[in-house]
């Protein structure tokens, strides 16, 4: 065990190293219940996507912990899989089949970018600064995460301010038929605090509380004594559902499995993907979208933690920066997040990506590969034990991303803010990826907002040729999401 994690040398032991996968897991376990529920709406059997979900997490998070060493998790990415379904799907008019196809090209993409260093490129192009917001931008994201699946928040919105309704332009007045799925609304949204008359937002409130003193008191495992004590805590506020279900189980998995395995292969996926000339350019913009989502959600993820704890070490930037083929663990990191996108497409599932969740048992203490590899067998562990996984509520997860989300957000005094040409583009980067809960929509306004001040102040030269690349790349994306 020592040899294979060095678990002295980074400073952790294998108890606590355990503890940190398993605050981990819990604290993106929702996505094997969401995942399914958002991708079968294409049309895609729910029971074969919870277990696609299951083996993609459980493959790229295993080659995470055994191959690079660090404590990542990986699974099917928020977002990512709503853009599958609801934009690729039906917005666009590819089939399900036709939309796995396209996610296993970007897979191809993401592995070829890493092996020929493009993705190491994008990483030294980044600037210091942007880099400290990106650290802090996690923190603001992973917390606002927090607080709203705690139940803190609630959003008020006028029919006036609706845009649309599942998936279709909404007028005030008008009546919703079939039922209501999804709600995209303007800027007219207010946020605000709830009253705590909510049962679930009250539990999450004590788990805060009582996760609080138990991290100042620096109490050891004090993140995971926390998800247990607020889970039972629940019970008598009918918050934990002590319900065994039979919803999403490994056995009706399997038989349904076979409708998604290799779907992406056959004469519905790529065999009818290219057949049209209208849909060439549709194809390679929407994998060029996909690409560009999964590459920057995992590099803000690593920029984010990684440094900040020591997980990537000087040594390893320097090995980064110097080293070939995969001398470092950056290298290895995102060669098996590359890795993971194909697999989930090879079975049924969208983008897989780095959780930024990962931060959650990092702050648990977590600093190598056994972390992942904890993560890996409750992800496998949980084909079988779902049901009984799911009663573990989110309020009680929730007060975790609300303390790492605090102590991630350190990074922000390492930025100069009385220089505007350096605050400006931290703040976008850093604030944007909160509010618009996108980590590389964040990445995205930081490295335009920099390039754009560094032209109108002269100082053109100081812009990395892959750092104005990459964002030319990310306004061509924009422009394209906008046509949709």
């Amino acid at each position: 065990m020592e040899k294979l994690f060095q678990l002295k040398a980074n400073n952790t032991t294998v108890s606590r190293e355990i503890i940190a996968g398993l605050t981990t897991f819990f604290a993106m376990s929702y996505i094997l219940f969401v995942n399914p529920q958002i991708l079968s709406l294409t049309g895609m059997p729910s029971q074969a996507v919870f277990l696609a979900t299951i083996i993609a997490s459980a493959v790229g998070t295993l080659i995470m912990g055994l191959f690079a060493n660090v404590p990542y998790a990986l699974a099917p990415g928020m977002g990512l899989n709503a853009f599958f379904t609801y934009t690729v799907v039906f917005a666009l008019g590819f089939s399900w089949q036709q939309a796995l196809a396209l996610v296993f090209i970007c897979g191809v993409i993401n592995i070829l970018i890493t092996v020929t260093k493009i993705r190491k490129m994008i990483i030294l192009a980044i600037p210091e600064s942007i880099q400290h917001a990106i650290g802090g931008g996690i923190g603001v994201f992973v917390a606002y995460v927090g607080l709203k699946n705690a139940g803190f928040l609630q959003f008020t919105s006028e029919a006036a301010n609706i845009l649309s309704v599942n998936g279709k332009a909404y007028h005030a007045g008008q009546s919703v038929k079939g039922g209501l799925e999804s709600v995209v609304t303007g800027g007219g949204i207010v946020p605000a605090l709830t009253n705590f008359a909510n049962s679930g937002a009250l539990v999450a409130l004590i788990g805060l509380l009582l996760m609080a003193v138990l991290v100042v008191k620096k109490v050891p495992g004090a993140v995971l004594i926390g998800i247990v004590a607020t889970t039972l805590i629940g019970i008598p506020f009918g918050v934990t559902n002590l319900h065994v279900a039979g919803g999403n189980s490994f056995f009706h998995a399997v038989g349904e499995l076979k409708v998604t395995f290799g779907a992406a292969f056959g004469a519905e996926g790529m065999g009818s993907l290219f057949n049209s000339s209208s849909k060439i350019v549709l194809s390679i913009m929407t994998i060029f979208a996909f690409s560009f989502s999964d590459i920057f959600d995992t590099l803000g993820t690593f920029i984010g933690t990684g440094r900040k704890t020591g997980i990537f070490s000087e040594a390893d930037q320097e090995a980064l920066e110097n080293g070939h083929g995969f001398s470092s663990k950056m290298d290895r990191a995102l060669f098996a997040d590359a890795i993971a996108t194909g697999v989930g497409s090879i079975f049924g599932s969208s983008n897989v990506t780095t959780y930024v969740e990962s931060a959650a048992g990092i702050g648990a203490g977590g600093r190598t590969g056994l972390t992942a590899v904890v993560v890996a067998a409750m992800f496998m562990i949980s084909s079988l034990f779902a049901p009984v996984i799911a009663m573990v509520p989110t309020q009680a997860v929730a007060p975790v991303l609300i303390i790492v989300g605090i102590m991630m957000m350190s990074s922000f005094k390492e930025i100069d803010w009385d220089n505007l040409e350096e605050a400006i583009p931290a703040f976008m980067a850093s604030i944007v990826m909160g509010f618009v809960y996108n980590i590389s929509y964040g990445i995205a306004a930081g490295f335009i907002f920099y390039t754009l001040i560094k032209l109108i102040t002269g100082k053109a030269k100081e812009i990395h040729p892959v750092l104005a690349i990459v964002t030319v790349g990310f306004i061509i994306n924009f422009v394209f999401l906008a046509m949709l």
